[in-house]
């Protein structure tokens, strides 16, 4: 059994805890080895505290040494698992405790704390980009000066600017064109593209039966995209450019701006169908009958 004298927790001997150490929270308990990045794993049971001791090992790594930790933890070693690794202490421990600083904040079952705790961080990374407007850094920037992209705008569900959305809330692009020149017909687009570059979503103004022309030098327009943000979480970025129907550009900005999705929960892939899911025996075996 370990006795922790900050925070006051108490863990039972012949278990694993995983712990999720917000704003560097650390555990501080008498007689107990501390293993931290780089070295060996303890060789026979005993008292433990693991300080993000596997952050650096490789998949295959990391799966040999929580075999060899659950071995441990049969032969009667309390470990604590320091790491941010979710997927790893949902694997392998039989307790989680959630700490921010010195303060518990969660502790129990990994099917508990873990969503709130994913609830918090959602909510945390979504509250870091509340009125943050993004940079442009284009990758790519080309067009005949006809027409210039003057902002590239991320706009929340509150209607402020956002760096950050919540998978499932309604937000909007927002981008501003200011015309160099007279343009019988622009057509203002954009596309959002995942970190792999794949697109995800793209539509423009002539596709979206918007006639924005005829303009004249001088003029500025602000086109706006709202729908709801059913993607995954993940890190998008979004081009936008002006161009004739034909498709020559006035400004093209590759990947002007980049945004980032968050969500209570993992979620494979792009598109964030949030599938209903249900189940119905089709056949009891011989045994139920």
């Amino acid at each position: 059994m370990i006795r922790f004298t900050t925070p006051d927790l108490t863990a039972l001997d012949g278990s694993i805890i995983g712990v999720l150490a917000e704003g560097g929270g650390g555990l501080d308990a008498p007689g107990v080895t501390k293993v931290q990045p780089g070295d060996a794993l303890p060789e026979r049971p005993g008292n433990f505290i693991l300080d993000h001791a596997l952050a650096q090992c490789d998949a295959v790594a990391k799966a040999r040494a929580v075999a060899r930790l659950v071995q441990l933890r049969r032969a009667g070693a309390t470990i604590i698992l320091i790491s941010h690794d979710e997927g790893l202490l949902e694997s392998c421990a039989d307790e989680i405790w959630w700490i921010r600083g010195t303060t518990p904040i969660a502790r129990g079952d990994a099917a508990d704390v873990m969503p709130r705790y994913r609830r918090h961080v959602a909510e945390a990374l979504r509250t870091a980009g509340e009125n943050e407007l993004p940079r442009l850094e284009p990758t790519m920037r080309k067009g005949d000066g006809r027409a210039e992209l003057e902002s590239v705008e991320l706009i929340g569900e509150q209607g402020a600017p956002a760096t950050v959305w919540r998978s499932g809330e309604a937000v909007s692009i927002r981008v501003t064109v200011r015309f160099a020149k007279a343009v019988e017909d622009p057509v203002v687009g954009i596309m959002i593209r995942n970190r792999i570059g794949l697109n995800v979503y793209g539509t423009n103004t002539e596709l979206e039966k918007l006639r924005l022309g005829p303009v004249g030098a001088g003029d500025t327009l602000r086109v706006s995209y709202r729908f709801r943000c059913d993607l995954c979480p993940g890190e998008y970025t979004v081009t936008a450019a002006s161009h004739d129907p034909d498709g020559l550009w006035h400004d093209w900005m590759e990947d002007a701006v980049a945004v980032s999705v968050t969500d209570t929960r993992y979620t494979a892939g792009v598109a964030n169908l949030k599938a209903l899911v249900e189940s119905e025996v089709l056949r009891y075996g011989a045994a139920a009958e």
